[in-house]
């Protein structure tokens, strides 16, 4: 689950706000391939859901989509100006957003809407494209740590 939220998030960030084009998840069909019951990020779901949901995931698959997504960023993170990290947010990008379903409406979830457009494009590369990494990998051992 971690991973899908991460690299979810971090696909919807760079392809659908920053650059407005098509997510890799929907260019290279992950859903069908990862036998993902959802296209969203993740938040709303809880506990056992999460635990169901990670179950049901072709792991192999959602690497070849991680690495997708990496590659992906890598290559804007390459591509940018000075000028297009000062760049904001609008109603139009949020509305974008909200329409492609990517993100629940569930409250767990709709607040990243508007977190995400309240910030420039150097605030995205910060949060959630670097310390949004770092707590889930954090939480994803403390996880491991207690299974094991």
């Amino acid at each position: 689950y971690s991973l899908w939220h991460i690299f979810r998030i971090e696909d919807i960030v760079v392809h659908t706000l920053i650059k407005n084009d098509e997510q890799i998840f929907f260019a290279g069909d992950y859903q069908k391939k990862m036998n993902s019951p959802i296209i969203t990020t993740g938040n709303e779901l809880v506990r056992e859901q999460i635990a169901d949901f990670s179950q049901c995931l072709n792991v192999d698959v959602l690497y070849e989509y991680i690495i997708a997504v990496k590659e992906s960023t890598d290559e804007w993170l390459k591509s940018i100006d000075f000028t297009e990290l000062k760049r904001i947010f609008d109603d139009a990008d949020k509305n974008r957003i909200r329409k492609m379903n990517v993100v629940s409406t569930d409250e767990r979830a709709i607040w990243l809407i508007d977190y995400w457009c309240n910030k420039d494009v150097k605030g995205l590369i910060k949060m959630p494209l670097s310390r949004h990494w770092i707590m889930h990998i954090e939480a994803s051992i403390r996880i491991k740590n207690r299974i094991s």
